[in-house]
């Protein structure tokens, strides 16, 4: 299957097109090119003198008019034409009558590109458009001013080009009236001086094109003064150290935070880590590694429930709530080791536990059991990381709720269990205390489950909670939390009907929040984006360039390994941006959610292409037909591909079913690295294994691509080979 948007050749366009087609046709058929050549111009130069003279504003009219047609046609001879203004109207108004035409023809061309082209070429080119447009909006004016300053680059392409592009056409305007001012000035200049010149090569004579590829220094320099200034500005009321006590300080011990000391450990620089809770953060202690070893545990038991498929007549499992919830404690001090500050103390990084606060661009206040300190540091990473988001639902107060930081509290089961929100994390904890034998009402007010998935993905996994008990309750919006009788109960709305839901506690799993105070942005004014996240630069930079954020307080993706990358990015930056600084690379971001069956993906799903306009193909493999799935009882979901139309790049990848998480790195290494399915479908994988999918799903791209043609010949040759 394959999608794009819808482009169409509207009357309008088609009507526009045959005016420029029509006038295209003229200028070539009457050969007016020969009309502006520099050989032409200087023979006609008394004449047109002369005519001027007679004739001042008709002159400077026809000549405005003819500039803009060409111009705005991206005709041959603007160069030509600039000479003329110059030879005939004088250095003054030669300038004033070129600046203008020349902005008004290239605006008018940036519109025809923009109007013919923009939409065929973003249903095309939507993922590599994001990037430049990404690129455009934040420093359009100065690219474009750049480009106007060189004349080594076509003028005529720069129109073209930014019309494909979402700046403003009055910032096109202005900023190509400004840019091109410069080069007018040269060139009206040469003009002026048109009977000392004999040919075009004394126009491009090295010095004239030195003097041009000067002026496209100048952009640059401005920009890193406007930085200059700019830097001035915001750290001009925080005097500055004469000496550090560190090359950076880490407030934060979650996975950014970890991973960025430790960098800065490994490069010997002097780094200083501070957490005031546990190290390890979220993901340790309230996140990844507890809610894994619950659902460890609570599948172990759907398993044991599943014997009889297995061959096994009969087989039970007595258990202690509190037990399952002490080995997840278990797990966690298992685990605590990779993370401790004994640890990271080996590895050259000064841990202290205790509260940060950032009281300058250079410094952080640190409180302690021993009281407080100040210490200074060249740079600061930011890796505060997140909590659970509480909405302001009436009746709260009167709940006593649970969320992802307090549920590993619970030591007795809750015999009717509500869950808050239908994504990740509320799916992950709906199935895993169904399983450990709560009633379990899930309330999502979307349409379904896993919103950010496809509907296909959506419809196994609810189709899967139903099937173990879950009572899935979609399109129901939480109103009111009240209490009759002692009994707790959710008013929702469904259908324009109030639902009432009763239930002994409830999980609300509806997202997390960034923390973004209580430790100095605001005093500081570090910026906030609309997220409500620390704003960062493609350098993970904040409005303070030596002040980096990380993981979730960064976003925009809340997961420990992006936490992990951002973090390199922003050690990297913070230790050595004076020399080299790196964009961070959001490319390829693979996730998973760990329900039964597993989700995993990586790049585009069909929703998203859809949305985006990208143009895609789907490669679909059924898990159920796979050797290893049967045998193992597992054999339930899919691998999906989606590629650009007709080639087998991989434009993302989703995953249901065993293990999806794991399978899914494959096709994670071949989008880094530009691999696709041919490859993968000659690459060897074991039998049996799950990861014979991924070839198999390579192989129905491989058929759906088969070249008929050739096989309809092969056959008839084979058919020839049986008679001779």
């Amino acid at each position: 299957m394959a999608t794009r948007c819808a482009y169409r050749l509207t009357p309008s366009r088609i009507a526009l097109l045959l005016v420029i087609a029509g006038l295209l046709g003229l200028f070539f058929s009457f050969d007016l090119q020969n009309y502006l050549t520099l050989h032409n111009l200087k023979s006609q130069q008394a004449a047109i003198a002369d005519y001027r003279h007679i004739n001042p504003l008709l002159a400077a009219a026809l000549y405005a008019a003819l500039y803009i047609a060409v111009t705005a046609l991206s005709l041959p001879g603007a160069t030509i034409l600039t000479l003329a203004g110059g030879a005939v109207f004088g250095l003054l108004w030669g300038t004033l009558i070129v600046s203008f035409a020349s902005s008004i023809g290239a605006t008018l061309a940036f519109l025809a590109a923009r109007f013919l082209l923009r939409d065929w070429v973003k249903s095309r080119f939507n993922a590599r458009l994001r990037a430049i447009d990404e690129g455009v909006s934040r420093e359009g004016p100065l690219y474009l001013f750049t480009l106007r300053l060189v004349p080594l680059f076509p003028f005529f392409m720069i129109n073209l080009a930014m019309g494909l592009t979402p700046i403003k056409t009055r910032t096109f305007y202005w900023v190509s009236q400004i840019g091109m001012l410069a080069g007018t000035l040269v060139y009206v200049n040469a003009g002026t001086q048109l009977a000392k010149i004999d040919s075009l090569s004394g126009i491009l004579s090295p010095s004239l094109l030195g003097s041009f590829a000067l002026l496209g220094v100048f952009p640059w320099l401005a920009k890193h003064m406007l930085e200059f200034f700019k830097q001035r500005k915001i750290y001009a009321n925080w005097p500055k150290p004469d000496r550090f006590d560190n090359n950076l300080i880490v407030i934060g011990a979650g996975s950014g935070g970890l991973v960025s000391a430790y960098i800065a450990a490994a490069v010997k620089a002097k780094v200083t880590l501070i957490e005031k809770h546990k190290m390890g953060g979220d993901c340790l202690n309230t996140g990844c590694v507890p809610s894994k070893a619950l659902i460890r545990s609570a599948k172990l038991l759907s398993q044991i429930k599943r014997a009889p498929e297995y061959g096994i007549a009969k087989a039970e499992a007595e258990f202690a709530f509190a037990d399952v919830m002490e080995r997840v404690q278990q797990v966690i001090k298992s685990v605590a080791p990779h993370d401790s500050i004994e640890r990271y103390t080996a590895l050259g990084v000064e841990v202290i536990t205790g509260t940060a606060k950032i009281v300058s661009p250079w410094a952080v206040e640190v409180t302690t059991a021993d009281g407080v300190k100040t210490l200074t540091s060249r740079s600061i990473v930011i890796a505060a990381g997140a909590r659970p988001f509480v909405p302001p639902i009436p009746g709260m107060e009167n709940i006593d709720y649970l969320t992802s930081d307090n549920i590993w509290d619970l030591r007795e089961l809750p015999k009717r269990l509500l869950v808050l929100g239908g994504g990740p994390m509320g799916c992950e904890l709906t199935q895993t205390f169904n399983r450990l034998g709560s009633q379990v009402t899930q309330v999502e007010m979307a349409p379904r489950l896993m919103l950010r998935e496809d509907p296909d993905v959506s419809d196994i996994v609810q189709a899967r909670f139903r099937a173990e008990g879950v009572d899935v309750k979609v399109k129901h919006t939480a109103k009111e939390f009240i209490v009759e009788n002692g009994e707790h109960i959710l008013l929702a709305e469904h259908d324009e009907q109030i639902v009432r839901i009763a239930f002994d506690k409830v999980l609300i799993a509806i997202g997390r929040a960034a923390k973004v105070q209580a430790y100095g942005v605001e005093e500081l004014g570090i910026a906030v984006s609309p997220r409500l996240t620390l704003e960062t630069n493609q350098f993970q930079q904040t409005n303070y360039p030596n002040i980096f954020a990380v993981g979730d307080v960064a976003g925009p993706y809340q997961f420990t390994h992006t936490a992990a990358h951002q973090a390199w990015y922003a050690a990297v930056n913070a230790l050595f941006g004076h020399i080299k600084k790196f964009r961070t690379d959001y490319s390829v971001i693979p996730w998973s959610t760990f329900t039964d069956p597993e989700l995993a993906r990586v790049g585009l799903n069909e929703q998203e292409a859809q949305a985006q306009n990208i143009a895609y193909e789907v490669s679909k493999y059924d898990i159920a037909d796979l050797d290893r799935a049967i045998t193992d009882g597992e054999a339930h979901g899919f691998v999906k591909v989606l590629t650009v139309p007709g080639k087998d790049k991989i434009l993302g990848v989703t995953i249901v079913g065993e293990h999806a998480g794991d399978l899914l790195a494959e096709f994670v290494l071949a989008m880094k690295h530009n691999i696709g399915l041919n490859k993968i479908l000659g690459t060897i994988h074991i039998y049996p294994t799950l990861a014979e999918a991924n070839k198999y799903v390579a192989g129905v791209w491989k058929s759906n691509h088969a070249p008929k043609r050739m096989l309809e010949w092969l056959s008839r040759y084979h058919t020839w080979r049986r008679r001779v």
